[in-house]
């Protein structure tokens, strides 16, 4: 959220961001209901105040008629005292309502625009493959090679569900220790952030496998709490599924202050992740690309403000680094005011081409969330001279494994059907070349 101090002044400059998001939320009814807050505040220290002054004139040696006269002053400013503190809760209630309604502010390099029309490309990398047949979408070219199947899958689970089989597993999983290997490494990560122009300190990502349940609360804190219908609840527990890794390593630290030396801390999570996709009736219902169960490995990025878009300038050079490995042509895209998350001041996409669609299709995303979220989650730093603030936090995806595979198996499709696997994941599939019946 952001600190009502800042929104106080500089609250055309909320006003505007909020509008810039398509948010419906009136700024000066928060300070309204703020000065409500500051009023009723002030009312009931100052009630506990004179109790506690009474109070202590009664334990005083007084005259019984003046002890009597104190106590039923006592216990009339009880009872207005006990009226106030309920008018505070309730006025509390409603501004922290508020305040979690305000969505970040973007950055001022962010395009702005409705919706997702107003996103802008920033650059492309990569050749199109070019075909001398007509190019195969890949739940046609996972059938036939009988290593995507969604019939079966539909029996057992229901739709939006699928077995991968043979080789493409060990693909999946050699796109993982890829990603690894590249994050674990500060030689291979300090190159990229060079060729990148990035400064950043070169340390390593730390591999995690975190839960796929959340509390509703720190998914709240998370800023990522997407209406009731697009998750899978499960209120008797107080729990429900995950829809990135990025929500439980982003929460790994609230209430916790860091020190300025270990910042910043990178984390790669794998985890699967489940979204109902709810309103998304009959798009993409074939193959992997939409699934209700997809796997990703995601980074998560807790820094020093003033290093937080250097952060996400080195992720998305990270994602660069991966596709380019896999030689998949894309775009990187700036997402606009109107299309961007909720708790995001700066969102940079990458589009991957998928020729069996004729189009790219989203792959990765990297979201700048400031101190957003760590408000929220109130994780902080104590700088070397003592003072303590809030951290920037930053998230992005290195693989989303489904629609890498699905880029993979449409790029590298050959004409009698089969896959070439991309050179640099043969050592993880045992040498092979080709993916074939």
């Amino acid at each position: 959220m952001l600190d009502i101090k800042f929104i106080r002044e500089n609250k055309d400059i909320v006003q505007e961001g909020i509008t810039k998001k398509r948010v419906d939320f009136n700024v000066e009814r928060l300070l309204q209901v703020d000065d409500e807050r500051l009023k009723k505040l002030t009312e009931v220290e100052e009630i506990r105040s004179e109790h506690n002054r009474v109070s202590n004139d009664i334990g005083r040696d007084q005259d019984p008629a003046l002890k009597v006269q104190l106590i039923e002053e006592m216990r009339i400013m009880k009872d207005e005292l006990k009226e106030k503190e309920e008018d505070l809760k309730l006025i509390i209630e409603d501004w922290q309502r508020m305040m979690l309604q305000i969505p970040n502010i973007p950055s001022v390099d962010t395009p702005d625009g409705p919706d997702e029309s107003g996103n802008q490309i920033l650059r492309n990398w990569g050749e199109k493959p070019v075909f001398t047949f007509t190019p195969k979408e890949h739940f046609e070219l996972g059938k036939d090679l009988g290593i995507i199947d969604t019939e079966t899958a539909g029996e057992v689970s229901g739709s939006r569900f699928s077995y991968l089989k043979g080789d493409l597993v060990l693909l999946q999983f050699g796109l993982i220790q890829m990603c690894l290997e590249i994050l674990t490494n500060k030689e291979i990560l300090k190159k990229i952030a060079d060729e990148a122009g990035v400064t950043i300190i070169p340390t390593s990502f730390t591999p995690v496998i975190p839960p796929v349940f959340i509390r509703p609360n720190a998914q709240l804190k998370m800023a990522r709490l997407m209406k009731p219908e697009d998750h899978y609840m499960f209120p008797n527990d107080d729990l429900m599924l995950i829809g990135s890794a990025e929500h439980t390593l982003g929460s790994m630290h609230m209430d916790k202050i860091f020190e300025e030396s270990e910042l910043p801390i990178r984390y790669a999570g794998y985890s699967t992740a489940f979204r109902r996709e709810a309103g998304t009736a009959g798009k993409d219902t074939n193959g992997i690309l939409r699934q209700h169960q997809f796997d990703k490995l995601e980074m998560e990025v807790f820094s020093l403000p003033e290093n937080s878009m250097q952060e996400q300038n080195f992720l998305v050079a990270i994602q660069e680094h991966v596709l380019k490995s896999l030689n998949l042509p894309y775009e990187v895209m700036a997402i606009c005011t109107g299309d961007m998350g909720f708790p995001d001041n700066r969102q940079i996409d990458i589009n991957t081409w998928m020729p069996g669609q004729n189009r790219y299709r989203e792959t990765h995303s990297s979201d700048s969330t400031a101190g957003f979220q760590a408000r929220r989650l109130n994780t902080r730093v104590r700088r070397s001279n003592g003072k303590i603030e809030h951290v920037h936090m930053n998230d992005a995806t290195v693989i989303a494994i489904g629609r890498t595979l699905i880029a993979i198996i449409e790029n590298y499709q050959q004409a009698d059907g089969s896959i070439k696997i991309p050179e640099v994941l043969r050592k993880y599939v045992g040498g092979k070349e080709f993916i074939t019946k």
